[in-house]
């Protein structure tokens, strides 16, 4: 059983997970296991009220520093039990009736008991992307970050486009620049909330690099040897995989 309070999870001597007896005094949001059967299939959690008072040895932290402690599959596992946490948290009505809504018996979705109306969890696809130019790579600077961090160009996709349309209009928007040979890398769940990262490669075509001025502040192509010595995403995130698969082939 996983723990959250709030978007973290507690950890305690070196364990995320706890049996019943572990968080048996707890206050109690909700817990997974109230859920009808089917729920069943998925890791288990409880959410709990917030302010929480820490025992000795234990932690709340974020789902990056989950993985830091516990790697891949950790992170993989809480990261949709947090997604399924924080929606049964902040969403208790129908948006089109207000009437309550209760899990369904026979899948992961909720119902109105008013209306009908049928709920999923929200998924929020974004595109993120390693654009190559002459044995260089693409990074750019975000407004959002207080440090000289350097990343991949990433967007979230906008409704009635493809992927590969995702990549170019954000490349485009962001930096000025069009991009070819679009090529699929990888996808990786990021609950910051509920994002589905979806990984891709691809090759510069035209343009001068004009970062926007709002979202992106500095932005330019870097060989191997620069990106080594720059401040660039942490070992959780896919935007690190697509750098160091980067500078595995330079």
């Amino acid at each position: 059983m996983m723990i959250f309070c709030g978007n973290k999870i507690l950890i305690r001597s070196g364990q995320y997970k706890f049996n019943d007896e572990d968080f048996s005094g707890l206050k109690l949001l909700m817990s997974s296991r109230e859920l009808p059967e089917v729920w069943q299939k998925l890791p288990e959690w409880s959410d709990v009220r917030e302010p929480l008072t820490l025992n000795d040895g234990e932690r709340l932290i974020g789902l990056r520093d989950l993985w830091h402690l516990f790697g891949d599959k950790a992170f993989t596992e809480a990261s949709g039990a947090l997604q399924f946490a924080t929606w049964f948290r902040n969403v208790r009505y129908c948006s089109h009736c207000g009437g309550k809504i209760f899990p369904r018996p026979n899948d992961f979705g909720r119902e109105c008991e008013t209306c009908g109306a049928v709920f999923y969890a929200p998924i929020s696809p974004a595109v993120i992307t390693a654009v190559e130019r002459d044995g260089k790579l693409l990074l750019a600077h975000n407004s959002a970050w207080n440090d000289e961090r350097y990343s991949v160009i990433a967007g979230f996709v906008e409704p009635g486009e493809r992927l590969e349309e995702a990549v170019r209009r954000e490349i485009m928007e962001e930096v000025s620049l069009t991009v070819r040979n679009i090529k699929y890398f990888g996808s990786q769940t990021w609950p910051f909330p509920n994002s589905l990262m979806l990984g891709f490669t691809a090759e510069y075509e035209s343009g001068e690099i004009q970062p926007d001025g709002q979202e992106i502040l500095k932005a330019g192509f870097f060989g191997a040897d620069e990106i080594r010595k720059m401040n660039i995403p942490d070992e959780a995130s896919i935007a690190r995989k697509l750098i160091e698969n980067f500078l595995a082939r330079h």
